[in-house]
């Protein structure tokens, strides 16, 4: 592939089809990348994927996702190693951020961008550890998990929502029921106490989000999502857990997992509350 395109940067919206090179981009910087996230982040927003192109050639990606009025997510912030430091990543990012419009927007910032965010009026929140390790063996089935479709989709959406800084009926809706995806919830005394998905990626399967009302829930819930990853042939898990909750890191440690990959979680304005301490791991860095 040559290193050097002698054309203009053209930017425009792409598709799901798209997508799949951004996703192996994406594998190529270590990001480990869900294989069949697309579906469910186009549901979301299918307006909100932007592709740089030079001479027809992709060279660089962004996604701005809105979610409601207020809010929207930005992700996949990406340049073709052999085309950076040529003005094509900020090129994209001016073409494709006014789909935001008025929103705040979040993004889980990589350390060495996380000044260039903030140049951008970006502010640090809190920050994210990826703790990542052997699939934890589990001792018989964990009590009172169940697959999360059996629970009233309004009860889990509503749950979903209190940890989440917008509704998200329709990312949802595909997010649990994507082929591949493991979504279980925790029922006790006939209400939820949490919910998580667990899901193939291109290393260690990804567990995201992990909603519990207590770190035991959290727990339980862990385990089962790693006897699932275990069932389609993982050997490696990894979750990215948000210091804003201590019992988070608490948990991952006590499954033999470690930090291996660190990120910001950065907001241009007021974002909606969350039950922070809900969140043991947040559902995916590239759309929140």
């Amino acid at each position: 592939m040559a290193s050097a395109l002698p054309g203009p940067l053209s930017v425009s919206r792409a598709t799901e089809r798209d997508w799949e090179l951004v996703r192996s981009w994406a594998a190529d910087e270590g990001w480990n990348p869900g294989r069949s996230d697309a579906a469910s982040f186009f549901a979301q927003d299918p307006r909100g994927f932007f592709l740089g192109r030079v001479d027809g050639e992709p060279v660089s990606a962004i996604s701005v996702v809105t979610y409601d009025d207020a809010y929207a997510f930005l992700g996949f912030y990406l340049v073709r190693p052999d085309l950076r430091g040529l003005g094509h990543g900020s090129a994209t990012w001016r073409a494709a951020l006014p789909h935001a419009g008025g929103r705040s927007v979040g993004l889980d910032g990589v350390p060495d961008q996380q000044d260039n965010y903030r140049r951008s009026g970006f502010r640090t929140a809190y920050r994210t550890a990826r703790y990542e390790g052997a699939v934890p063996a589990v001792d018989g089935p964990p009590p009172g998990v169940v697959p999360a479709g059996s629970v009233e989709p309004a009860v889990l959406a509503a749950y979903d929502g209190a940890c989440h800084h917008a509704d998200r009926p329709r990312f949802l809706a595909s997010w649990l029921t994507t082929p591949g995806h493991r979504a279980l919830a925790r029922v006790v005394d006939g209400r939820p106490t949490g919910y998580g998905v667990v899901r193939p990626a291109q290393d260690a399967a990804r567990v995201g989000p992990l909603f519990a009302d207590t770190p035991a829930d959290a727990a339980v819930l862990l385990d089962a999502l790693a006897a699932e990853a275990r069932a389609f042939g993982a050997a490696r898990i990894a979750v990215d857990m948000p210091e804003s909750n201590p019992a988070a890191a608490r948990l991952a440690e006590e499954r033999g997992l470690e930090p291996t990959f660190e990120t910001a979680r950065m907001y241009t304005g007021p974002v909606r509350p969350v039950a922070r301490e809900r969140v043991f791991g947040v559902t995916t860095l590239e759309l929140g």
